[in-house]
């Protein structure tokens, strides 16, 4: 059965989603671009302003009305490119992890909490897609924003040599505490439609990363154990030979994307 296409929306009280029209097989339907303002406020919070495109800034403009701030969950160009224009366009600044992405002198980090009007978002760390990955919470709606750390639909790659793979569990670990403490109950990804139930999707991120780990070290043992019996072992390409095996099921178009993930897994195994 096909799946629902996604075209963002309003939800809770506090958000909505407008899609970017940058779909793909890495980016699903397109990049969420997440307009969060609280209820009777006339100003906004914009995360992730997308690809630049003039429809879809314009209709994130109209949506957002005055904007107050523009953050960053991380600084791919699908989530950051048009984020100065953007936010030169409506006359504030831009605040992320990493300083080359910022418009103004506000950083973001860990702890800090964005307060607009009655709306409050708290910044988590969430490193390991990317190294400068973050999470946004608002406590009110239960909800987390999860940039690409937690997608709608399937799963993200750890990108390889930025994203790290120890760190990526650890954050998967940060956001499971938070979901078990009942702090969040839904997940506003960056792309793909929001889920619902947080805890059983942070369950099954868990449990795959440590199957494909698993898989991983099932190709390793298999490529060694063929090159003792006389089959060279080509160390530069041991990273696209695991992906052949441990992916055969995968479209190959996403093989490159993958490679970025097996190779974060085979350094993590070498830690």
């Amino acid at each position: 059965m096909a799946e629902a296409a996604w075209h963002g929306g309003s939800f809770g009280s506090v958000g909505a989603c407008v899609l970017a029209p940058n779909a793909s097989p890495m980016t699903l339907d397109g990049t969420n671009t997440w307009v969060l303002r609280a209820p009777d406020s006339a100003r906004s919070v914009v995360v992730d302003p997308g690809p630049p495109d003039p429809g879809h800034l314009d209709a994130v403009a109209e949506a957002a009305g005055d904007v107050a701030v523009v953050l960053l969950t991380h600084h791919h160009l699908d989530h950051s490119e048009a984020a100065r224009a953007f936010a030169e366009l409506v006359g504030c600044g831009v605040r992320a992890l990493d300083p080359a992405y910022r418009l103004g002198s506000e950083g973001l980090g860990e702890g800090d909490v964005v307060a607009v009007g009655d709306l409050e978002v708290h910044v988590v760390a969430t490193p390991g897609h990317t190294s400068d990955s973050l999470s946004f919470v608002i406590p009110s709606e239960r909800a987390v924003l999860t940039g690409d750390t937690v997608l709608g639909r399937g799963t993200t790659v750890v990108a390889h040599p930025d994203g790290q793979l120890g760190a990526y569990l650890g954050s998967l670990d940060r956001l499971h505490a938070l979901a078990v403490a009942h702090e969040i109950t839904t997940i506003w990804p960056g792309h793909g439609p929001v889920i619902e139930s947080a805890l059983p999707a942070l369950d099954f991120y868990l449990a795959h990363r440590q199957e494909r780990l698993e898989q991983v070290q099932e190709a390793l043992r298999s490529l060694h154990a063929r090159a003792r019996d006389g089959v060279p072992l080509d160390h530069e390409a041991l990273p696209r030979r695991i992906v052949e095996i441990v992916y055969a099921d995968v479209d190959p178009v996403l093989w490159p994307a993958a490679e970025l993930s097996v190779r974060a897994q085979l350094d993590y195994l070498r830690a």
